[in-house]
């Protein structure tokens, strides 16, 4: 009877002690459920294309979790989950010439490709929100959207806006400066 009543004991320490933990959020806590990795790449490219870190890592994290070979059923390839097309553009406006699909399995490449084009939506549509619906829906979906005067008009996107405002928060409490630099 004792062993059990002090296994409901201990379980219920850890279970609140867990939750504390899920309620407070500590940096530490934050880092051990939302890793960053690729950080040299991410901190790199975010100073190039004057982002937020936490909202480039925010964006990778929600797009493949850090995974290098992400790949969608839209065909959408890593860590950013570029499709294709939209990279072969990219690849056109920075500068290159022998763009591969195989690119976009490259972690620097890609991330390179991702933080131009949130860059440039950025630029076009004035507000980070706007830009993460056309990030996530395309820029033909948003166009339309704005020009009859309506936001967001699919539930996917608007979750997925969402999420990556918060992951961003929780990016930027987790590292914090350490992005910064």
């Amino acid at each position: 009877m004792r062993r059990i009543l002090a296994a409901v004991v201990l379980a219920g320490g850890i279970g609140v002690a867990f939750l504390t933990l899920q309620t407070s959020r500590p940096g530490w806590w934050e880092r051990l459920w939302y890793p960053l990795r690729y950080e040299q790449v991410v901190r790199g490219h975010a100073h190039n294309y004057d982002l937020d870190p936490a909202l480039l890592a925010a964006v990778i994290y929600q797009e493949s979790k850090f995974k290098v070979n992400a790949r969608s059923k839209s065909g959408a390839i890593g860590l950013m989950q570029l499709l294709p097309d939209t990279a072969k553009g990219i690849a056109v406006h920075t500068g290159g010439t022998r763009f591969t699909v195989a690119d976009l399995y490259n972690p620097e490449i890609n991330v390179r490709y991702g933080a131009w084009y949130l860059h440039h939506l950025l630029g076009k549509y004035g507000d980070e929100r706007t830009a993460l619906a056309a990030y996530n829906a395309g820029q033909d979906n948003v166009d339309r959207w704005r020009a009859a005067g309506k936001g967001i008009q699919f539930s996917e996107t608007h979750a997925y806006v969402d999420r990556v405002e918060d992951l961003k928060k929780i990016y930027a409490n987790a590292y914090g400066a350490d992005l910064d630099h």
